[in-house]
């Protein structure tokens, strides 16, 4: 699958301010960029620095008055389909440090909340068998809409509202995942197909020895997915963190299916 993404950012800023962009996408196995161009206008210099887990890549920016950014690639997918069901657990005591922060709450995902709730519903299920029921569960109670949620709700917030955008599936579901003993992080992304066309944000849960992309809002399959960056929750994904104040003007997110 080759997808062809195309990103415009235009903002404005109150007082000058530093901007932490995230809109590249990850260069790595399973996902090889064929072409990628990031311009962003600034009267000051741009440091790129990697990405959580060594994915991706952030970028600081300096502005005055406006950022003003454009980002183009075309990036080859090549990612197998695995059913969830069929992948075995790994027990939490042969954890490596890394995937420790994944198994814990974060502030978006209080999964030491929702304990009670998985032991109960989903009784006697583990591994892919359990991640592949979470994943329905989070699927087909919820509803997709616009303007439902704000950027400080939760997981918890939306298991009680059942309704939200893709960020809330993602949250729900890595929530959910973590309270069920497997290892589970947000994915900023691109997919073909997402409605609105926007920034988009997938779970990814580790299951045998590896991780798995799941979009509970089944907008996009895991093999049409790019990788942006991936993090414990919004608080690490989020496509522009500002340290500051900034207002939109104009944002355009693209993604088109090549072949």
């Amino acid at each position: 699958m080759r997808l062809s993404i195309e990103v415009s950012l235009d903002y404005t800023v109150t007082d000058p301010a530093d901007i932490l962009l995230q809109i590249e996408a990850a260069a790595m196995p399973d996902q090889r960029l064929e072409h990628q161009a990031l311009t962003i206008w600034s009267d000051h210099g741009v440091t790129a620095v990697p990405g959580d887990d060594g994915i991706g890549q952030r970028c600081w920016v300096r502005v005055d008055h406006a950022l003003r950014a454009r980002y183009e690639a075309v990036v080859a997918v090549e990612r197998l389909m695995v059913p969830l069901d069929a992948l075995p657990a790994t027990p939490a005591r042969a954890l490596g440090g890394d995937l420790i922060p994944y198994l814990l709450p974060s502030r978006y995902c209080e999964s030491d909340k929702l304990e009670g709730f998985v032991r109960q519903r989903f009784a006697g299920l583990s591994g892919g068998a359990m991640a592949a029921a979470l994943a329905e569960w989070v699927a087909t109670r919820m509803t997709y809409r616009s303007g439902s949620s704000q950027g400080v709700t939760t997981a918890l917030d939306t298991f009680a509202s059942r309704t939200g955008v893709c960020r809330d599936y993602a949250h729900l579901l890595v929530a959910l995942a973590r309270a069920a003993e497997i290892p589970a992080r947000c994915v900023s992304a691109y997919a073909p197909g997402v409605d609105p066309p926007d920034f988009h944000a997938v779970a990814e849960l580790w299951l045998g020895d590896a991780w798995h992309l799941v979009d509970a809002t089944g907008m996009a399959r895991a093999d049409e997915i790019v990788r942006v960056c991936v993090g414990r929750d919004a608080t690490d994904i989020a496509f522009m963190t500002v340290f500051g104040e900034a207002w939109l003007c104009d944002q355009q997110v693209k993604v088109r299916r090549l072949d």
